[in-house]
């Protein structure tokens, strides 16, 4: 916009400057050749009384003298023939003024101008001088350079005019769209200080009141999840006391372990709904935050017999994720290990720096890997989960600059792999 708005007043001035300064130019040398003309003429009328009353030595003296105070070349054309003063063919144009009319002749190398002098009865002189085309233009050149120097200097400031002026505009719309681009990172404290034309303005308040509206709908989907999480919790207590009057041992357990899955459904749907992104502005030592949840989880792992091989890098290993977020997905991933594998089932969790800043985690088990071809879908389980796990932890990874992969281990069971961004600086 910045150089479309220079090239717009550029593109103004210089037809203004043209309009102006084309006229002014030709001005300036139809002036230049008129002041030598009239140089030139006052020099040859002042010889008029001497052509017409001095005998001709005094004349022949006074032509010359005339010639080189003037620095123009000057004859008089007696009616007899006779020339005196510089050499000057007898043209047409003498022979017209020899008739009694004084007149002024374009030649191609400048101007003619003849004056006729009535010389008592003996008939009529004339008294021709010369301006060449290089007095006809003196001063012209230096003129004209001087109005184009003006000229560029109009353009220049024009363009510097034009290029604040866009600065002023451009500056309030970056800004605007510094903001939005935050407020779809997640930074919903972004904010707009409105300023530059009422336009934009407009715009950036608008923008704000939009930003305010989103933080009080997400505040309300909050409290509607916490008062979900309370009524469910509620019904999902009274089906496990049911669970433990059950006689039947085998029966008991199927009920329980429905229950517990309808426990953890829940549980993913209010952690995924409760989440609060700080996308873009979060950052978090990933070494420390994926060691920590580690060791928590190593502790029920002892419990269930399942080897735990570490392959953690010791940080710090900066990304653009909260600590908060990133335990939630290291809890997730880790979750569903032992949820879908067998107790006794060997995992891996490895952390290693990622090429271009960030982190990777790669979480791996020997289980029997994934039911479903494409477990990272929404909502796809190929178990007795709500599949939304895998969705969150890759949303999260997608929302820092990384990403998330699914596939098989070597051993035939499950590998995540998550890629965390780097901060932003």
């Amino acid at each position: 916009m910045r150089r479309r708005l220079a090239l717009l007043a550029m593109a103004t001035t210089s037809l203004v400057l043209v309009a102006f300064l084309v006229p002014l130019a030709m001005l300036v040398s139809t002036v230049a050749a008129e002041r030598a003309t009239s140089g030139a003429t006052a020099g040859a009328q002042a010889l008029v009384p001497v052509v017409a009353l001095g005998d001709q030595a005094t004349l022949d003296a006074t032509v010359r003298q005339a010639g080189e105070s003037t620095g123009t070349p000057i004859t008089v054309f007696l009616p007899d023939g006779t020339l005196l003063g510089s050499p000057a063919p007898r043209g047409p144009s003498v022979e017209l003024a020899t008739r009694g009319r004084s007149i002024t002749v374009e030649t191609p190398g400048g101007r003619e101008i003849l004056v006729a002098v009535q010389r008592g009865t003996g008939g009529t002189a004339v008294i021709r001088t010369f301006v060449g085309t290089e007095r006809l233009r003196q001063g012209v050149g230096r003129a004209w350079l001087v109005l184009g120097l003006i000229g560029l200097a109009l353009l220049a400031v024009s363009v510097i005019v034009a290029d604040r002026l866009a600065r002023s505009l451009i500056q309030p719309v970056r800004q605007v769209a510094g903001v939005s681009r935050r407020l779809a990172d997640g930074d919903l404290d972004a904010r707009v200080d409105p300023a530059g034309p009422s336009e934009i303005r407009d715009v950036g308040t608008a923008l704000n009141q939009l930003a305010t509206r989103i933080r009080e709908l997400l505040a309300g989907e909050r409290e509607a999840v916490a008062d979900l999480s309370h009524q469910l919790r509620t019904p999902v207590t009274a089906l496990r006391l049911e669970v433990e009057s059950l006689g039947d041992r085998d029966e008991a357990g199927r009920v329980r372990d429905a229950v517990d899955t309808v426990e953890r459904m829940v549980t993913q749907v209010i952690r995924e709904a409760r989440r609060f992104d700080r996308k873009g502005v979060a950052r978090c030592d990933a070494a420390e935050v994926v060691a920590e949840r580690v060791t928590f989880w190593s502790a029920l792992a002892e419990d269930q017999d399942r080897p735990v091989r570490r392959g953690l890098t010791p940080g710090p290993l900066p990304v653009r994720v909260s600590a908060q977020d990133l335990a939630a997905c290291v809890d997730l991933l880790l979750e569903n290990v032992f949820a879908h594998t067998p107790d006794g089932t060997p995992f891996a969790v490895e952390l290693t720096p990622r090429p271009g800043g960030g982190a990777r985690l790669v979480i791996a088990d020997e289980g029997p890997g994934f039911a479903h071809p494409a477990p990272v879908a929404r909502g796809t389980s190929g178990g007795s989960s709500t599949g939304l796990g895998l969705d969150i932890a890759r949303r999260t990874a997608e929302g820092s600059g990384g990403g998330l992969r699914a596939g098989g281990s070597p051993s035939g069971g499950a590998e995540i792999t998550l890629e965390f961004g780097p901060p932003l600086p």
